[in-house]
């Protein structure tokens, strides 16, 4: 279940393993986060951590990557068998005493493409066969079909399972909720009574009744618990009348916990506005935060602003008042990151279609960010972008900072990420339209791009989607033809 905790137990559990010298690596899934979105970097991510944590691996590791340069673009069970379990075989062999280690990996249900999680899932399994390392996985995820399809293939005796919302009794969850309730409105207490003296809080507050009603709304949910302190802990407001906010949702049974646990966040914008003035406002929260709810991969103020073609300043107006929701970094060029994967549900939830002026209609929001992607490469993109001295120059010898100039985030990412949002919004090209077009134009100078940020070898997977939708078109037409 989304919201019970499991990441918070994966760092602490990693923490702990890591302070005891038995972390191998970790792996922290995370949908919309990019290479953390997929499993594209999950075992070459592990093996550079083995590296740190088994320096004994480091002739095999070289040996695999001196035999194919390539590896890290080869498909995850190549990189699984010559970067993970060779090694590690080969290091249980040499070594005189059995190593201990663990791997934790969080949020497996976060992987994008549910093949790759059922390919780990019986790749993982495959470590029992290492009988002279004792290697154990710390898994967390909700219990989605691939994941449950993955499980069901693994004899019983391969895997431990415990589910965090069925096997902890309610009253250890209600114990833990209340400490952390009454530990965290402390510290707001404390903080606003040092700034407001005049005006401080009383030491009973809130009361013991208040923490009990906070704990129901937020059971079995540590992320309603933990939103509820971030909303009513925002200094631009009184506690007081945060936590009022955050009540009155309390008594209504129609709406479910993540509506109690965002609609005081999102009702507030609303308050004491005219007619037009809420209808600029939602219109600005699509553009801005629906955006960032569905970019592939975060980005900052500044880049987003440009790659929306909209003033940084509306970016910075829909942005001040998420804090409870958004961690939104000072540096503007820093890239502004969900705190939770709920409030994407929240805002695309399929169910709030007309009811809600936030509900974010996902395939739109798609088609829009495609639309833009390609009129930000079309503007930037050219021959010998990064005017090079000459066109056959290594890219290990070009500056960095040479390449940031001409490729700068938004059209890194808009070179990225436009083939994604086209299919996300189930788009297919078409004569003479704006995709037909840029490929027309621009399709090597993308190429370039891709090549001067590094990821060349993602264009092979981008163009067959490209030409899936092309392919699809075409059937599309054949059958309506024949008919």
């Amino acid at each position: 279940m989304a919201g019970t905790g499991k990441s918070t137990i994966s760092r602490t559990v990693a923490q702990s393993f890591a302070d005891d010298g038995q972390l191998a690596a970790s792996f922290f899934f995370k949908r919309g986060e990019g290479e953390r979105g997929n499993a594209s970097r999950f075992f070459t991510t592990i093996a550079a951590q083995l590296v740190h944590a088994v320096p004994a691996v480091i002739p095999y590791l070289s040996k695999a990557i001196d035999a194919d340069p390539c590896i890290s673009g080869r498909t995850i069970k190549d990189q699984f068998e010559n970067l993970i379990f060779q090694p590690l075989s080969e290091v249980g062999r040499m070594s005189e005493a059995t190593l201990k280690l663990v791997f934790v990996i969080d949020a497996l249900d976060e992987c994008e493409r549910e093949g790759d999680i059922r390919t780990i899932l019986h790749l993982l399994s495959q470590i029992r066969r290492l009988k002279t390392i004792r290697l154990r996985i710390f898994l967390t995820s909700r219990p989605e079909l691939p994941i449950r399809l993955g499980f069901r293939k693994m004899s019983a005796d391969t895997y431990q399972r415990f589910k965090l919302q069925d096997d902890i009794p309610k009253a250890t969850i209600e114990h833990d909720i209340s400490s952390f309730l009454e530990a965290k409105f402390k510290i707001i207490r404390d903080d606003y009574n040092g700034s407001h003296p005049d005006s401080s809080l009383s030491q009973d507050w809130p009361t013991e009744q208040t923490i009990r009603a906070l704990t129901e709304m937020a059971i079995p949910l540590f992320i309603i618990a933990a939103t509820m302190i971030r909303i009513v802990g925002d200094s631009r407001w009184t506690p007081q009348k945060r936590l009022a906010d955050v009540l009155k949702y309390r008594m209504n049974d129609q709406i479910s916990k993540l509506d109690k646990t965002y609609l005081p966040v999102l009702d507030h914008l609303l308050d004491d506005l005219s007619d037009w003035e809420r209808d600029d406002l939602t219109q600005e929260f699509q553009t801005v935060i629906g955006s960032i709810v569905i970019l592939a991969e975060p980005l900052g103020a500044s880049p987003l602003a440009k790659l929306l073609n909209i003033p940084k300043e509306i970016v910075d107006c829909q942005l001040n008042p998420m804090h409870s929701v958004l961690s939104i970094p000072l540096n503007p060029d820093s890239p502004i990151r969900l705190l939770h994967l709920s409030f994407r549900e929240f805002l695309l939830d399929p169910s709030k279609q007309g009811t809600s002026p936030f509900w974010v209609d996902e395939r739109k929001k798609h088609d829009a960010i495609a639309d833009r992607c390609l009129e930000v490469m079309a503007k930037s993109l050219n021959e010998n972008i990064c005017r090079l001295e000459f066109l056959g120059k290594l890219r290990k010898d070009i500056d960095h900072e040479q390449i940031q100039k001409h490729l700068p985030p938004e059209v890194q990412y808009a070179c990225r990420y436009w083939v994604h949002h086209m299919v996300e919004a189930k788009r297919y090209i078409e004569d003479e339209d704006t995709v037909y077009t840029f490929l027309q134009t621009h399709f090597l100078h993308w190429l370039e791009a891709l090549s001067l940020i590094g990821k060349i070898s993602d264009s092979i997977a981008m163009v067959g989607s490209l030409l899936s939708t092309l392919a699809v078109r075409l059937i599309i037409f054949y059958s309506s033809d024949y008919y």
